[in-house]
């Protein structure tokens, strides 16, 4: 996080500023490259607005990237809730620097099947750039009625991300930008947990017509998401994202600094993975074919 941003932040001030002991880290670790994205924060709560953060920090990221191009790819961020800001900044994309948008799971208690969000879907579509979603950390679903230093990052966060992808498949957003492809991080929030019951709840309220036609069922259009490990060493979670999507679908994503334990993190891939070929794919593969 640029230091720009970070030094505006309740949270972020230490450690996530830090690029040369990112490189160092790499190093020892034998990582070749990082995708640096925006972990959502309170910055522009003080650094009035969203399309100031917008412009410091994506023209700071790209500042970075430009001194390390072998090392670095950049997530591009987009200033919420000011449309004119939106499309000035959306044409400040640079392909060379960034590789994905940088999206929070919601705005305000907005999500992303919002309309304001249709343009940038609609560029990310066009250019073939993928979309990042990472959970909002500032008042996520339930911080209405249980704000606790524990509780909610380990519980609203990842509901935030699992409500961000239900809406958008509800939206049909899905359907109208098919060649968006969406990685969501921490598998998606609870998704593998509840992916059967999102098939089996479809279908007996279809029966009932409770709920609308949509046209296939939800694990179908799951399959076709991507989602990053978030530094989740946890074989069984890693299993559980295996029954929503195949290998090619997931993509090593270390939550580096808050998490240090990255090679616990890769060591899961190699214990879940049922080849080499396999693990190799969840490391680094899907990664390469999506923004190479």
């Amino acid at each position: 996080m640029p230091p720009e941003i970070g030094q505006n932040t309740a949270f972020f001030k230490v450690g996530w500023s830090d690029a040369e002991r990112q490189l160092g880290v790499m190093d020892e670790l034998g990582i070749e490259k990082s995708l640096l994205l925006y972990p959502t924060s309170d910055a522009h709560l003080n650094m009035g607005g969203w399309a100031t953060v917008a412009d410091v920090y994506n023209s700071k990221i790209r500042d970075v990237v430009k001194v390390h191009a072998d090392r670095f790819m950049g997530g591009f961020v987009i200033p919420y809730g000011n449309v004119r800001g939106r499309d000035e900044e959306l044409t400040k994309f640079d392909p060379k620097s960034f590789k994905v948008f940088s999206l929070a799971s919601s705005y305000d208690g907005v999500y992303l099947d919002d309309d304001y969000f249709e343009p940038v879907f609609e560029f990310a579509q066009k250019h073939g750039v993928p979309v990042h979603v990472h959970p909002q950390i500032l008042n996520p679903i339930g911080s209405e009625r249980i704000e606790d230093p524990l509780l909610s990052p380990v519980l609203e966060y990842v509901f935030d991300v699992s409500m961000c992808l239900g809406k958008l498949m509800m939206s049909g957003t899905f359907i109208k930008f098919p060649d968006v492809k969406f990685i969501f991080a921490h598998y998606g929030g609870v998704l593998p947990v509840v992916k059967e019951r999102f098939d089996n709840t479809y279908q007996m309220l279809r029966r009932r017509e409770f709920v609308k036609d949509l046209g296939k069922l939800p694990g179908d259009y799951f399959k076709n998401c991507y989602f990053d490990t978030s530094g989740s060493k946890s074989p069984a979670s890693l299993l559980c994202a295996l029954e929503v999507t195949d290998p090619s679908h997931i993509m090593f994503g270390s939550d580096y600094p808050a998490n240090q334990n990255i090679p616990g993190a890769l060591d899961v891939l190699g214990e879940v993975g049922r080849s080499p070929q396999e693990t190799e794919l969840m490391k680094y593969l899907s990664l390469q074919n999506l923004v190479f």
